[in-house]
């Protein structure tokens, strides 16, 4: 499989402290890949990164063998969630799916379609309740925009603690998609995590960050969640 994502001397600094500190790292297509670490580890600092939503003070990123920050090819073949400023939250989620439908060039079948694949993990509390966004809980404005994310059928999908707020069947139904999407569409998943359970249930591959440095990068398997609870349970001893 070739390499989809491809960090070269990657390194963030605010206020002269460095952030991320990433020499090399490669994650191949089709790679569900797991980022796990503590607050200020540098997990959504190296997500907006991929994403081009700020910019490196050394080396750099590349999608598909070309530098995000001088490309907006990426753009074509990546969906992202990363937080609530993703989406436009004086819109209904109807208007704000057929906004983003249309992007894609998908029509109100298409659109329709996509959206009842969609209706567990909705539950009944996001479509046809004549709300904006904005007046949608933590967790109903995620699943918004996970599904949008997912909606322009990407190749990598990045996701920023897509558990969190989501009450526990929308977490598991939500875990069931990931699966389905990395097993039968082969896409790159790229997901970050304060549930170890979580990521490793969704994610082959995890990478431990620690104060912007790659301290783990685990192929997972029936022993890691052990491992990794190992791992954090010791950062109490320091």
């Amino acid at each position: 499989m070739e390499n989809i994502i491809t960090v070269k001397g990657l390194k963030k600094i605010y206020s002269g402290v460095v952030v991320l500190n990433i020499a090399n790292l490669k994650i191949k297509e089709g790679e569900s890949f797991g980022l796990v670490g503590n607050n200020g580890a540098g997990k959504t600092t190296f997500f907006r990164l991929i994403l081009d939503l700020i910019r490196a003070n050394e080396g750099h990123i590349e999608s598909k063998g070309k530098n995000v920050a001088g490309s907006e090819d990426w753009k074509i073949y990546t969906g992202s969630f990363l937080d609530e400023g993703f989406l436009i939250d004086y819109l209904s989620p109807e208007e704000y799916f057929d906004f983003v439908g249309k992007l894609n060039n998908l029509s109100a079948g298409d659109i329709e379609e996509f959206l009842k694949s969609f209706r567990d993990f909705f539950g009944d509390e996001i479509l046809e309740k004549k709300k904006y966004i904005r007046d949608l809980s933590k967790g109903n404005q995620k699943k918004v925009g996970i599904a949008a994310a997912i909606m322009s059928n990407p190749e990598i999908i990045i996701l920023d603690e897509p558990f969190s707020n989501l009450d526990p069947t929308s977490q598991i139904i939500l875990k069931k998609l990931l699966n389905k999407l990395s097993t039968e569409k082969n896409i790159s998943m790229l997901i970050s995590s304060h549930d170890l359970n979580h990521v490793t249930d969704v994610c082959k591959r995890i990478v431990v960050l620690h104060k912007g440095d790659i301290v783990k990068d685990i192929e997972t398997s029936t022993s890691t969640l052990n491992e990794l609870e190992s791992y954090f349970a010791e950062q109490i001893k320091d």
